[in-house]
């Protein structure tokens, strides 16, 4: 068995790749706030490899603004930044790598003066996000900023007065007014959020924060900052207890933190940088004038289809995602959602094949090695599904198209809201709106539809009188006969 850390690296087995460059001359040329399963999978990977390539002057300052981000700075602290990538194909062929890209992990809470530093720094060329849909704090319906993080709102009652920012967004528009005032050259702000206008959410975050400080700063954001969009894919649970022991027994490898996820990987990424950026292009990403058909389809194929299998999954008494795609009943219809009622929403998507593009998705779907759990596909249900499914039930009710699938997916949610599966197991709910959407579906009792209702997640949708009828009859439907039962009925 082989700690892991910048001594050990020549000592592990052969069949774990190394960073292949002298991490002590990789200097920072990128900040990044959120660093979790997903970055590491994903954005560090890539930058790896541009530091593999010889550009040895983009590596990663890691920060950290949670009180749970304390851990990630412990692991990565003993050892040297350094953690072992573990990726497994459907077929079941595996890889592994030791990610070096990481130079240094700041814990904001503690070292607040030094996330700024870093910020000021001129290496400093993007300051990058995995902050989650919830970080921005932009009403999906309404495109207002309302923030709901304690850190957030604390940022904007104190900063005005001269306090230290404590929130991802206080530490950016902080970081952008020291660069001003020194007459620096911004950063570009680059979102790998996994939402649609990533670039654009994050910019209208930024300037509404900046605006509540100093209207002529935001004016300065506005004019000089870039926010590409980007579309980001790689399946990346969480790592287990499972993980950990996996990566010992098979590699040899003491990880405290390793990242387990599948091979494949895309990044459709806007070509659209304030003070230029890596070879992306070289090392696999794809750079576009226009990310917007890609960022569509694979929200409205592969996000929207993981809210429709997990809430009829964990309501017929699954657990994992390959659990329910390997089942030829929920196979049937998430083929069904995603060919009848998402495709025809999809603009051309230049070089994709949409018919291999969803057959890709099934067997990625499909893979066992991963164990993906549904519960992990439906964490802020409220901000996912008017990211991922609504946008196609909007168009399908615009142009009198099928909405059946989509109307029994937000059903089953509803469902699901209420804690119970079909057995009467109990479910766990994970939302930052629990306590609203308990309430609205509470009103189901009395008044059939009312969940639609709900503003925050539906806006005005809710009055049209064929969602509601239907979502009234999958309700009733779902009830009657449970998840399983009601896609027997629609597959006959």
């Amino acid at each position: 068995m082989t700690t892991l850390d910048a001594r050990s690296l020549g000592s592990l087995d052969p069949a774990v790749a190394r960073p292949g460059y002298d991490r002590t001359a990789v200097t920072p040329g990128i900040v990044h706030f959120g660093v979790g399963a997903f970055h590491r999978s994903h954005e560090a990977m890539f930058v790896d490899r541009v530091l593999r390539a010889g550009a040895t002057d983009w590596g990663i300052v890691g920060v950290g603004t949670l009180p749970g981000d304390r851990a990630m700075r412990d692991a990565l602290s003993a050892q040297d930044d350094l953690y072992t990538l573990v990726t497994t194909a459907p077929d079941g062929a595996v890889e592994v790598r030791v990610i070096g890209s990481i130079v240094d992990y700041l814990y904001a809470p503690e070292r607040p003066d030094a996330v700024l530093a870093a910020l000021r720094d001129p290496r400093i060329r993007i300051a990058s996000l995995t902050i989650t849909e919830g970080g921005y704090g932009i009403n999906d319906a309404t495109g207002a900023f309302e923030p709901r993080d304690a850190a957030t709102l604390a940022d904007l009652d104190a900063l005005p007065d001269g306090a230290v920012p404590t929130s991802a967004l206080g530490f950016l528009v902080i970081g952008l007014r020291e660069r001003r005032d020194a007459g620096a050259t911004p950063f570009t702000v680059m979102s790998c959020d996994n939402i649609q206008g990533n670039g654009r959410v994050a910019r209208a975050a930024v300037l509404a924060f900046a605006a509540r400080i100093d209207q002529g700063l935001a004016d300065w954001i506005a004019a000089e900052v870039s926010f590409p969009n980007s579309m980001v894919d790689r399946i990346t649970p969480a790592t287990t207890d499972a993980g950990l022991e996996r990566v010992s027994r098979e590699f040899g490898v003491d990880d405290r933190w390793p990242v387990l996820s599948e091979s494949f990987v895309q990044w459709v990424l806007e070509d659209d940088f304030t003070d230029g950026r890596p070879d992306f292009g070289a090392v696999g990403v794809q750079l576009v004038a226009d990310v917007e058909p890609y960022e569509v389809m694979k929200l409205r194929l592969l996000n929207a289809s993981h809210q429709a299998m997990s809430y009829l999954g964990l309501l017929s008494g699954a657990t994992y995602v390959h659990e329910v795609c390997r089942d030829p009943l929920f196979a049937r219809f998430l083929l069904g959602y995603m060919n009848e009622e998402a495709r025809p929403t999809l603009a051309p998507v230049p070089g994709v094949d949409l018919d291999d593009y969803t057959a890709e998705l099934m067997r990625r779907f499909s893979s066992e090695a991963i164990r993906d759990t549904l519960m992990r596909q439906i964490v802020d249900g409220s901000e996912r599904i008017p990211k991922f499914l609504l946008p196609v039930l909007r168009e399908q009710l615009r142009t009198g198209g099928p909405i059946e699938r989509s109307v029994l997916v937000l059903a089953a949610w509803s469902r699901f809201l209420e804690g119970r599966a079909d057995s009467g197991g109990i479910l766990e709910p994970v939302d930052k709106r629990l306590d609203e959407l308990r309430s609205a579906v509470a009103g189901e009792a009395d008044a059939p539809g009312s969940f639609l209702d709900y503003a925050p997640v539906f806006g005005d949708l809710g009055s049209d009188e064929r969602l509601r009828s239907a979502f009234v009859a999958a309700r009733a439907r779902l009830a009657a006969l449970g998840a399983r039962g009601t896609l027997e009925a629609l597959a006959g």
